[in-house]
């Protein structure tokens, strides 16, 4: 008996048990770090008795996924599916494109694998990542209680002073206009430009920004704040009310009522974050009122929503005007 006793304790020293997890603690919203630079975020939870999640994956939007089930108590298996279509000389063959995301629980925070297969199928792009779980927001900040610093004029009508490229590699399709910031990212018949995204030298934390926006017919841009949630700008005049609609915390937060005006006509843009708190008026009605953002937004350049952060335009979508461009800090 001696014998076994010492057997056991030199296999536990030897061989340590690894930490146990309870399945409940994927539970809840995680935002995630991936290791390209680009950001993502889940939702793990329970709908009716069945376990269920929403993924943000680098761009696009927030979507349900496509399956999500345990492997063990410690290992998460998320999957996400897009459909392609490949043509075979008359032949038109459909696939399913599927993402598989490994998750695991690590401390207080998660890391994983994301396995995606290339367009070919003969290669696999493996893309590590860590997260870590976000607090829910708090109850609404009240907002007449804020103070305001002074006024930081971010656009000085002359040029691009305060604003640099946030990938250098890439061409800046902005440029100042009769006091105008305009980028127009036009692409030529003998290879594809690829425009970048321009942001503030400087960063901000919680804020009021207002700006005046012109958008041609059929064109898209968006205003991120502090890197991490992208206010919409788009060309929607008449659409139905939409989580992509201009003034939209964008796949996150639906305007309440519609207040863009035509294509080609000046907008304005009056938007306060504050603690993770979003409201927005577009042209003087109030479209947002003081609405939580629960995660980054596709897009992001930042997973950590406690931290300071830049104004960045994006550059690469459609052409855009801006002008009268000011931030307002709140003060702690």
């Amino acid at each position: 008996m001696k014998t076994l006793i010492i057997f056991f304790l030199a296999s536990f020293l030897l061989f340590p048990i690894e930490a146990q997890h309870s399945r409940e603690n994927f539970f809840g919203m995680w935002t995630i770090s991936i290791e390209d630079g680009t950001v993502g975020w889940l939702n793990v939870h329970k709908d009716k008795g069945y376990l269920d999640a929403e993924l943000l994956w680098v761009g696009g939007s927030v979507t349900p996924v496509s399956n999500v089930y345990f492997r063990d108590d410690n290992k998460l298996i998320v999957t996400r599916s897009n459909e392609r279509t490949i043509k075979q000389g008359e032949v038109v063959r459909k696939f399913m494109n599927n993402q598989v995301l490994c998750f695991s629980i690590e401390n207080d925070s998660i890391k994983g694998v994301s396995f995606l297969p290339q367009q070919d199928g003969m290669s696999v792009k493996e893309t590590k990542f860590i997260g870590w779980k976000l607090p829910k927001p708090t109850t609404p900040p009240d907002l007449s209680k804020v103070v305001f610093g002074n006024p930081i004029k971010l656009f000085n009508g002359v040029d691009l002073s305060g604003w640099e490229l946030i990938d250098p590699k890439q061409t800046n399709g902005f440029k100042v206009e009769d006091g105008i910031l305009v980028n127009d990212p036009v692409q030529n018949k003998e290879s594809h430009i690829s425009y970048g995204n321009i942001r503030t030298i400087n960063e901000f934390e919680d804020f009021n920004l207002k700006l005046e926006v012109s958008v041609p017919e059929g064109s898209n841009s968006g205003i991120y704040l502090r890197g991490l949630y992208e206010i919409q700008v788009l060309d929607s005049y008449g659409r139905e009310l939409d989580s992509h609609n201009m003034g939209a915390v964008y796949s996150r937060i639906t305007p309440s009522m519609p207040a863009e005006k035509p294509a080609g006509e000046w907008q304005v843009l009056d938007i306060t974050l504050y603690k993770r708190h979003v409201t927005v008026r577009l042209n003087g009605k109030e479209i947002i009122s003081n609405k939580p953002v629960l995660g980054p937004t596709g897009g992001a350049i930042s997973a950590d929503v406690d931290k300071a952060g830049p104004i960045y335009l994006q550059g690469d979508h459609g052409k855009v005007m801006y002008r009268n461009i000011v931030l307002t800090p709140i003060l702690k």
